[in-house]
């Protein structure tokens, strides 16, 4: 059921382009009301910041944190990150570059233009798809992409309404123009994403990986929601697990940093406040 925070959402998201706000519906029964997957959706974006905060708030930023992975051959790994980006107009046109400090090696991924290349010690390199993974989820199956449906030209199913563990849930279907689709499993009672799932075939494979992203110690950063642990399951069982040490928006930053070494720069490649 939803919550009277989650129903004064809805109803601002409603009425709020009427300049209407119609109080007394606080105090009606919630079961009776048939959200549409919109309403659903333009929920989550005002519980997580308002589609004009987040656009002005998070046009750019770094976040730096760490992750623990476990490898193919069972045995724990973990490592520090720096992610940086600058927001497009939709997302495949953003710019991402993470650094990535494992105990071996450092090595970036960096995304741009509609590609994906690495890089270590200044010199370009195709990465592996297994390396990709995460990176790439992180783009396309998070919730940032739910944030920006609407400038994602994505589409927007509700499947229904499910509880689970004593979590009333509303289950929302997205799929972006590349039919990429996430499922997103929403608590009816703070209007935030508790975990996503997803699947991918790798490269060569026969049967498509069932991915699943929980998502645990909300905090505001910036006046914006964000979750500071995310853990990832692959088929059942968990994989990786990322925690945001810091996180910051709207900082200085030069479009230099996601130039691929072997592409000429771009004139228009300066800083950004």
């Amino acid at each position: 059921m939803f919550r009277r925070l989650i129903t004064l959402a809805l109803m601002w998201t409603l009425f709020a382009g009427a300049g209407l706000f119609p109080l007394n519906v606080l105090a009606g029964d919630d079961n009776k009301k048939n959200f549409t997957a919109e309403q659903v959706a333009e929920t989550v974006v005002l519980v997580y910041g308002t589609r004009e905060g987040l656009k002005q708030i998070r046009r750019n930023g770094v976040e730096r944190g760490r992750v623990t992975r476990v490898n193919a051959e069972g045995r724990t790994e973990e490592s520090s990150y720096e992610r940086r980006f600058i927001r497009g107009e939709s997302v495949d046109k953003d710019k991402v570059r993470l650094d990535q400090k494992l105990p071996a090696v450092e090595f970036s991924l960096v995304y741009g233009s509609g590609n994906t290349f690495g890089l270590i010690n200044g010199s370009t390199f195709k990465p592996r798809e297994d390396a990709t993974v995460d990176f790439a989820g992180q783009m396309w199956h998070d919730i940032d992409a739910l944030l920006r449906y609407k400038e994602n030209g994505s589409t927007i199913n509700l499947v229904g309404r499910d509880k689970q563990k004593n979590l009333d849930l509303y289950v929302l279907d997205l799929t972006d123009t590349q039919k990429r689709r996430t499922r997103y499993y929403i608590s009816s009672k703070t209007g935030r994403v508790l975990w996503l799932e997803y699947e991918e075939t790798p490269a060569g494979g026969s049967a498509p990986v069932k991915y699943m992203r929980k998502f645990h110690d909300y905090r505001y950063a910036q006046g914006t929601l964000v979750p500071f642990r995310v853990v990832i399951y692959e088929d059942g069982k968990q994989t990786q697990e990322t925690r945001i040490l810091t996180v910051t928006y709207g900082v200085k930053m030069e479009e230099a940093i996601f130039q691929n070494p072997e592409t000429p720069a771009s004139p228009s490649s300066s800083a950004r406040p």
